[in-house]
């Protein structure tokens, strides 16, 4: 065990390697759970920490050797059941940062930046300090956005069961992470305080998490956004993954975020709505990469490299005839990035399309969908219309979300004996 009086910030060590005793990595910290107490300082019971698989997991800290800098050493014993935050147990990273608190004159109001536990004698861990960032009205040295750490007994409301948290610093903490990532942390929130996060990410950020959560985590974020802050972050989504969110609205919610949309964007969700849930033009999707047949491949492979593509997309250029939006003019065929990138970057895709490729018509079901990517070991399939103009695309990620279970994202892989604290 680390040694007496070792401090560790929380917020620090979030995203911290957690190691067995031999070496090998198990996985990441994510957040720390206190355990408030009446008489004595709340203690630091265990860790949240994120295994393979993306299964949050507690690791007691009595099973915790070390905690240095840069990694976390247990003594390999983990219980692999999920973790589920009990009524009596507070999330330092999910629900005390960005928390408002009065400052001991009781009048000053700070904000947490940061939470700090230590190891005392026997081995147990407990909060001390906070680090703080002034809201001003304190004198000179608590003027507006000044830092401080200060004891836990020196301030007041940081438990309080209706608190005043704030989303900013955890918003900013998930800029650089991955959005299936940060949805993970939004899905194990309170709905409450899932809500404030969201709504503190930016509109192409949170449209790229919505995507990612399941779908009544979806709606209910939805429906804790203001219409307009609602139609603009369903503007920054995939018109395919708006219409699947829409589709699970009230009817008068919808019309509303529809109405409340720049026409262009609310026009390609209302040609999708138009068609059946699990058919080809309810799947796909009204924006791949779309080019004229004069488009040198230079140019092409500058279009699939746009960070806004997903794999699967990012994999097939369409060739049209005029207009290149959807509908588009005559479909002429595909050219696929490896071809693309077997040619001399001047010659034009027109000359090395591939005009043989199966099609799928709005009406076509998902079987019909799912065998013929199968079949032709594709990952996206044009959508065309009676007259051969490219509708969309469907792509291999939306016939699996429509494949798999409902709670796929939900399911454990494996399964786990004993409690959680066992």
């Amino acid at each position: 065990m680390s040694s007496v009086g070792t401090r560790v910030f929380v917020a620090r060590l979030a995203g911290t390697a957690v190691f067995d005793p031999i070496g090998d990595q198990v996985g990441r910290v994510r957040d720390v759970v206190l355990l408030e107490r009446l008489k004595a300082a709340p203690a630091a019971v265990g860790l949240v920490v994120e295994v393979p698989g993306k299964r949050r997991i507690f690791l007691p800290l009595t099973r915790v050797t070390s905690i240095d800098a840069g990694q976390v050493i247990s003594t390999g014993l983990l219980n692999m059941r999920r973790f589920e935050q009990r009524a009596t147990e507070t999330l330092v990273v999910g629900q005390l940062l960005e928390r408002t608190v009065t400052l001991a004159d009781g009048v000053s109001q700070a904000t947490v930046e940061d939470v700090a536990i230590e190891v005392q004698r026997g081995g147990d861990w407990v909060a001390t300090k906070l680090s703080v960032r002034h809201k001003g009205g304190g004198g000179l040295l608590r003027r507006r956005g000044t830092t401080q750490t200060v004891g836990l007994d020196e301030v007041a409301g940081l438990f309080q069961h209706a608190p005043t948290q704030g989303a900013e610093l955890l918003a900013e903490r998930y800029e650089e992470m991955k959005p299936a990532d940060v949805a993970d942390e939004l899905h194990e929130m309170e709905s409450r305080r899932r809500i404030q996060v969201a709504a503190a990410l930016s509109d192409e950020q949170l449209a790229d998490v919505l995507e990612e959560l399941p779908e009544d985590d979806q709606v209910a974020i939805l429906a804790g956004l203001a219409i307009d802050r609602a139609a603009d972050v369903l503007e920054e989504m995939q018109p395919d993954d708006a219409t699947d969110l829409l589709r699970e609205l009230p009817d008068e919610r919808k019309n509303e975020l529809l109405a409340a949309m720049e026409p262009d964007e609310a026009a390609d969700v209302l040609r999708l709505l138009a068609y059946e849930d699990r058919s080809a033009g309810g799947l796909m999707t009204t924006e791949p990469v779309i080019l004229g047949p004069e488009t040198s491949i230079a140019a092409a492979l500058a279009h699939v490299r746009r960070e806004d593509l997903n794999p699967a997309l990012a994999s097939t250029v369409f060739v049209v005839r005029p207009p290149l939006e959807t509908p588009t003019g005559r479909f002429i065929g595909v050219v696929h990035l490896q071809r693309m990138l077997r040619h001399p970057p001047h010659e034009s895709i027109g000359q090395i399309v591939d005009t043989d490729i199966e099609a799928l018509r709005p009406d076509s079901p998902l079987t019909t969908v799912a065998r013929e990517l199968a079949t032709y070991n594709l990952l996206v399939l044009p959508v065309l219309d009676g007259e051969r103009r490219l509708l969309g695309a469907v792509s291999v990620d939306d016939v699996l979300d429509h494949l798999l279970p409902e709670d796929w994202r939900e399911a454990d892989d494996e399964a786990s004996d004993g409690t959680r604290h066992g």
